[in-house]
């Protein structure tokens, strides 16, 4: 069986932060925090169409979150599970990732590291260096970077910098969605921007 064989059976992705990307973000100081509780959980106002024009383009749609917050005592694991049913209930995702350790636990799964991406990759026959990944901060540039994945920051202008350059920027979700089908529809070509 052929390379090419063997590619055309796997599926591409979009890999989505969650705060900062489907939702809004609590920003304290040019800091961005996650929503603590359910009512403060609010959908960007682009997150429907800019996942509906992904999923009209054939891509596998998933959540991959930090939540440290759990591993902190800081937040319930349950309220996180239920703003996930929520977001699974209102956008036409395929699955949330869930990374609930902190920096301390040395986990394959907290991003920057890419095992939440390699999970999804196995479980579901996802290529990665044909897969993208949106996110708001370093962490997910970086985790794209390790995954292979071509980067796209959603640049909500924090304070914070970025260890590495993203492949792409943009102002926000609906842009990513924009942009990803700009790519989708070069073809072949697009290949060489993942691997650069």
């Amino acid at each position: 069986m052929g390379v090419r064989a063997l590619t055309d059976r796997l599926k591409q992705a979009v890999f989505l932060d969650r705060d900062g990307v489907l939702n809004l973000p609590v920003v304290r100081d040019g800091k961005p925090y996650p929503p603590a509780t359910l009512e403060e959980l609010q959908l960007t106002a682009d997150a429907f169409d800019a996942l509906s024009r992904l999923r009209a383009l054939g891509l596998s749609l998933y959540v991959v979150t930090n939540q440290p917050d759990v591993a902190r005592g800081s937040q319930r694991q349950s309220v996180v599970e239920q703003m996930h049913e929520l977001l699974l209930s209102r956008l036409p995702l395929d699955g949330v990732y869930v990374c609930y350790h902190d920096d301390a636990d040395c986990c394959d799964c907290r991003k920057p590291k890419s095992g939440l991406l390699q999970k999804a990759a196995r479980e579901h026959n996802i290529d990665l260096k044909m897969s993208y990944m949106i996110g708001d901060r370093w962490r997910d540039i970086d985790c794209a970077c390790d995954a292979g994945c071509v980067s796209i920051l959603v640049d909500r202008g924090y304070s914070e910098a970025l260890r590495k350059e993203p492949h792409f920027r943009v102002a926000n979700l609906l842009l990513a969605a924009d942009l990803i089908t700009a790519l989708q529809e070069r073809g072949p070509q697009y290949e060489s921007i993942c691997n650069r």
